[in-house]
Order: C-alpha cells, then sequence, then structure tokens
C-alpha cells in the first residue's frame, strides 16, 4: 500500500481518489480548504479528507510528510506552492497543470531533488506527449508533429458548440497565454486562438485552433529534429470566431474575471463529453516520406461504479497511470522526468492507462 495525497476535492481529484482507493493500492488522503467540497467525496474506507488551506505552507508539509506522492488537481497557480512543499516534504510530485510557467518553476525546484518531480500528467499535456513521442521514435528523420485534442459535449446546443468539462480557469489560461511551437525548425512562441484549420473525424466536422500549454516539454525534447511541431485545441466550427470576438473585441482576455462569470454562469456544465485525440507525424523511414497517426475517441461512462466524464476520466487516467509506474520502478526515480520519457506501451498497458487504448475499447465494446 501507498499513501499518497491529492490536492483538490473537485471533479478531477475526487475521480483520481475513488479510483486509486478502489485499486486496494494506494491510502488517499484529499486535501482542500473547502470543507464543503470534502463532505463531497465518496464514501470509502481508502478515502480520507483533510481540510488544509495550501497556501499556509507549514500546514502543507505537515500533510506530506512521510507520504510516497502528492498529486496537485490544484488551479494553475497554486500547483507551484505543492511542488514546494513537496520538496521540503521529500515527496515524489505530479501535477495536471498545463501552464508553461509552472512547469518551469517545477523543473527549476527539481534539480538536486532526491524525489521525481513529474508535470503535465494529465491529457494535453500528458498522454498527447507520451504519443506523439512514440509515433516520432518511429521514423528516421522528422518532417511534422502535429497534436489535437478536443474535451467536447457529445450534444452541443448553443452558439458556442460547448459546455464547461473541466477548470474555467484553466480553460481561460489556454485562450489567452502563448502558445510554444517549432516553425520551420525553429522553436517560437505564436498568438492563442489562431491558425486555425478543420478536419473530419469518424464523418464528424471539427475545427482546431493554437492554445497554450498543450506541447509541454516535448518541444523542447523535439527541437532541432523536427521541422514543424504545433499544438491545438479541437472545438466544433463556430467556436473559435465567437471567442476571439470575446477576447478581442470585448476586450475580455484583460478581464478574465468577467469572462470566467459569463462562462459558469451562461455555459452548462456536462457530464455527457467526449475527448477527441488525433496525432499525426510524418517523416522520412527507410527513404520513403510516410505518415503515422494516433485517432481515438473517449466516452463518458460507469467507472468504479460512478458516472464519469470523458475528461475525468482521461485526466485521472493520465496522473494515476504515471503514479503506478513510478511506484513499480519504471520511472526515475529523482530529479524532473518528462512525460515523453513514458513509454506508451508500458502506459496502454497498464490498468489505468488501458482507457486510452482504442484496440481494448473496439474489443470491450464487441463483448
Amino acid at each position: 500500500m501507498k499513501d499518497v495525497v491529492v490536492i483538490g476535492a473537485g471533479k478531477i481529484g475526487g475521480a483520481i481518489a475513488l479510483m486509486l482507493a478502489e485499486t486496494g493500492h494506494y491510502n488517499v488522503v484529499v486535501t482542500d480548504r473547502d470543507q464543503a467540497q470534502l463532505t463531497k467525496l465518496d464514501n470509502h474506507p481508502a478515502i480520507a479528507g483533510a481540510a488544509v488551506d495550501i497556501t499556509d505552507k507549514a500546514a502543507l508539509i505537515d500533510l506530506l510528510r512521510g507520504k510516497f506522492a502528492v498529486l496537485s488537481a490544484a488551479p494553475f497557480n497554486l500547483t507551484g506552492k505543492v511542488a514546494e512543499a513537496a520538496l521540503e516534504a521529500s515527496v515524489h510530485y505530479l501535477d495536471l497543470t498545463e501552464d508553461v510557467a509552472t512547469t518551469k518553476k517545477v523543473e527549476e525546484l527539481s534539480k538536486g531533488a532526491d524525489v521525481a518531480f513529474i508535470p503535465q500528467c494529465g491529457l494535453a499535456p500528458g498522454f498527447i506527449s507520451i504519443v506523439a513521442n512514440d509515433l516520432a521514435k518511429r521514423f528516421d528523420t522528422l518532417d511534422s508533429v502535429r497534436m489535437r485534442v478536443g474535451a467536447l459535449p457529445q450534444y452541443p446546443s448553443n452558439a458556442l458548440n460547448y459546455n464547461l468539462t473541466w477548470s474555467t480557469d484553466g480553460l481561460i489560461n489556454e485562450y489567452i497565454e502563448p502558445c510554444e511551437a517549432i516553425v520551420e525548425g525553429k522553436f517560437v512562441t505564436v498568438p492563442a486562438m489562431e491558425e486555425r484549420e478543420e478536419f473530419s473525424l469518424d464523418g464528424v466536422t471539427y475545427e482546431a485552433f493554437n492554445t497554450s500549454g498543450g506541447l509541454g516539454t516535448l518541444a523542447k525534447t523535439l527541437e532541432g529534429r523536427v521541422r514543424t511541431m504545433n499544438y491545438r485545441t479541437i472545438r466544433y466550427p463556430g467556436h473559435q470566431a465567437i471567442i476571439k470576438a470575446l477576447l478581442n473585441d470585448l476586450n475580455l482576455k484583460n478581464r478574465r474575471e468577467v469572462l470566467k462569470d459569463l462562462f459558469e454562469n451562461a455555459l452548462p456544465a456536462t457530464m455527457q463529453d467526449v475527448v477527441v485525440i488525433f496525432v499525426t507525424v510524418c517523416g522520412w523511414k527507410d527513404g520513403r516520406y510516410l505518415q503515422e497517426t494516433y485517432a481515438n475517441k473517449v466516452y463518458a461512462s460507469v467507472v468504479a461504479g460512478k458516472k464519469m466524464s470523458a475528461i475525468q476520466i482521461t485526466t485521472a487516467a493520465g496522473i494515476m497511470t504515471v503514479l503506478d509506474l513510478l511506484a513499480s520502478g519504471k520511472l526515475p526515480q529523482k530529479g524532473f522526468v518528462r512525460q515523453e520519457e513514458v513509454a506508451l506501451t508500458e502506459f496502454l498497458s497498464n490498468g489505468f492507462g488501458r482507457v486510452y487504448d482504442p484496440e481494448a475499447l473496439r474489443l470491450k465494446q464487441a463483448v
């Protein structure tokens, strides 16, 4: 049994706690400053709640001491404080952040640490980097790496063709902050919400456009080896144009609290969602110019006896698979660990990681 702490008792933190507890391999303490959130946790003998304000560094360090790992499902602006406490408490650190600045801070903290620091363990960044790196390794010479991910409602019914499925703060951050990319072999930053494209998958048309954070550390890893590399968020057509009007014409990019209030009070949340993953890598192998693609859709379903959204399942599965691989000694035990250091075969063979395996999902549906 491994003792772990999950930071944040929201939808993602609660899903992580339940799924870890159900394995029988983990005892989980979930901490949140909001006692009301803790009362919503599933009743399970391997789950305990602890009301701690993570800005109280001493209290957080005290909670972490003696644990195997801490998994941060806190808002991106608080994740750095969890990393600092993990360093002082000497526990392994994993997070779900897409924030570039936070990840750079985590990397700095990891230098010389005797425990592992593994940021960006969710869907994108996270699993998307593991897939892209695996595809990239199949080529002698790389040309392009294109990564596309979207968490979408199954039944869009408003002008934005969108429902809230995860952190509003994280969503806004992706829509506003600069995006990393490789253009003609050079590592650059490009503006969010630009370079719109359309594509079809399973007969459904989607749009995709630049958003921040999705590349994770993979851009730096592949810099100098690939001509073009980018990450774009997937939405249904029409979404980008309206969001750009809100951000630019109404200047809500500089009034985030107003934008957050609009989203949370005008866009209903939904548990009926689908996560679309589309990764395409082109390059040369044995003298031929070839393409390799990973395409998958993950739907909301019942997990551990509880209805969970697709974004809950995929995000929780990402960080829990990495935790399992760390606990079994299949990942470095100290210092900074990048998502692309995780082998795709080991990820998909893990009990949590199987939710990302298209072949396993097809077999399950056929039974």
